[in-house]
């Protein structure tokens, strides 16, 4: 299937990532920006609010925002261990064995790839609005996701941190207008005084809970990323850890602040309706109403913006991802070279851009709304299969610090960990029961149990290849999570295959 080199020949690579050119606050703006908190609140939540008729968004957001800062005490803990631009391979591969390794690398990377097409459809459906009211012209939504498609393509061959200056611009700004957007809604509440009803925590416990959880889920996904910068980090035991929190962090409060103060300037009762009436313009209209023409104008812009940053930050994971599969061999090798210029994953970076096009393409000829049929059930496939990564990680780094000896705490290394895996199962298997309401299809719908499924059979034919690897390809097998140190120790002969498959010795990369 692919060049996996069964007689054991060289699996150096042409390059590597540029090392050290990543700070804190690049590697945040990376993961806020795929987080993109402004298209959530313009996009995700209304049409969460619409789609699922649940009004406990914003409790879900706060209920994730925990489930996952537990979640991060382990896999920031685990980052040193596994220092791989292709994260949750790495981790799986290190902590549940290789071959599911390869099953989790193979639904990586059609995760992230199915988000960035769905987002293509955001960008199209947050500009036409703008380019009708500032230039009374009116363009076929696809046509604006190829001029997008455009900048991402050209951004995504140059240096990393030329990417992380763009971003840092734009995440800044749309964080901005939605702390003012926020702050005017709470200042002018629909029913006269400021509602809580809608971080009520008995929502988390109603019919269709597992939609609220998907949303979630959909809304916080980027903020892992942080550890997929790890190789291009400055100092990466401490760039990782504080960027993953700060995200986080951040993201969490922009998404509760937002959506409940939606739902106080309509009237609790009210915000499913408004939102299944005026869909992404609701932000707007309360806006209009509220702050005038000129607030709304910066707000339709900075969406705009904010779509693109998200797009951006997307094309770089993925990119990575693929640029880490074609290192160790599980795609062609023309996926792990970078370029001699600026050492960007260059075949990575033109696969997203090629599948990005004819995606776009057949969603034009298609004639599908590009909110709904393309960045919804889009992003929300794509957000399925990285809650199934994010839960098989989880598992992974408890089996990992329970056969590995290391210095960290109780805490880090088992009971976070332990409940972290236990939250995100839970969190996973209400989200797949009502994965029906998430996407607003009835619950005989082929869609509700083809992607869930999809993912399945993807694991199922990844552990088939992993163990084909082992048996066929043992040198392109030992290599499988080691990122850069699968060219460092085999390709210069700094240890066997099977010194570097042991994973119960102390193996930490500091950096501090």
């Amino acid at each position: 299937m692919f060049n996996t080199n069964a007689a054991g020949g060289d699996t150096k690579v042409t390059s590597a990532l540029a090392a050290n050119r990543l700070g804190v606050p690049a590697v945040t703006y990376f993961a806020i920006s795929m987080c993109t908190p402004f298209t959530v609140l313009a996009g995700v939540t209304t049409t969460g609010y619409a789609v699922t008729g649940q009004i406990g968004i914003p409790i879900g957001f706060l209920a994730m925002g925990v489930a996952l800062a537990v979640f991060c005490v382990g896999y920031v803990t685990m980052a040193p261990y596994v220092p791989n631009a292709g994260a949750f391979n790495a981790y799986v591969a290190k902590g549940l064995g290789r071959p599911l390794g390869v099953a989790a690398s193979w639904v990586a990377l059609v995760s992230y790839n199915a988000m960035q097409i769905g987002v293509y459809g955001a960008l199209g459906d947050a500009a036409q609005p703008l380019l009708r009211a500032w230039f009374g012209i009116d363009i076929a939504w696809w046509v604006i996701s190829l001029v997008g498609w455009a900048i991402v393509a050209v951004l995504g061959t140059q240096h990393i941190d030329l990417n992380g200056k763009v971003l840092a611009v734009l995440m800044i700004a749309e964080c901005l207008v939605i702390l003012v957007y926020a702050v005017s809604f709470l200042l002018h509440p629909a029913e006269g005084t400021v509602s809580l009803e809608t971080l009520a925590p008995r929502h988390l416990f109603e019919p269709g809970v597992g939609a609220l959880f998907c949303l979630a889920v959909l809304g916080f996904v980027g903020f892992e990323t942080a550890v997929v910068f790890s190789e291009e980090a400055k100092v990466p035991g401490r760039t990782v850890p504080v960027a993953t929190y700060l995200s986080l962090g951040l993201t969490t409060l922009l998404y509760v602040l937002g959506s409940w103060a939606m739902s106080v300037a309509t009237g609790p009762g009210r915000i499913t309706e408004q939102a299944g009436a005026h869909g992404s313009e609701l932000v707007f209209r309360l806006a209009g109403d509220q702050l005038g023409v000129l607030m709304v104008g910066i707000g339709r812009f900075l969406y705009v913006t904010s779509v693109l940053a998200c797009l951006i930050a997307f094309h770089n994971a993925a990119a990575r991802y693929a640029f880490a599969m074609g290192r160790e061999r599980l795609l062609p090798s023309f996926f792990g070279q970078t370029s001699s210029r600026n050492s960007s994953p260059r075949g990575g970076s033109i696969l997203q851009s090629v599948l990005g096009f004819i995606a776009i393409i057949c969603f034009g000829i298609a004639g599908l709304h590009p909110l709904r049929d393309v960045f919804f059930i889009w992003t929300s496939a794509g957000a399925l299969g990285i809650l199934l990564l994010i839960v098989l990680t989880s598992f992974a780094v408890v089996r990992f610090f329970a056969t590995t000896l290391t210095p960290e705490s109780t805490w880090k290394r088992a009971v976070a960990p332990v409940l972290a895996a236990a939250s995100t199962l839970v969190a996973f298997m209400l989200v797949l029961v009502n994965f029906d309401v998430t996407l607003g299809v009835p619950p005989n719908s082929t869609l509700h149990w083809a992607i869930p499924g999809g993912y399945f059979l993807l694991l199922f034919a990844g552990l088939l290849w992993g163990f084909r690897l082992r048996s066929r390809a043992p040198r392109v097998y030992a290599n499988i999570g080691l990122g850069a140190k699968s060219v460092t120790r085999t390709g210069l002969g700094l240890g066997t295959p099977d010194e570097q498959a042991d994973t119960t010795r102390f193996d930490r990369i500091d950096h501090y």
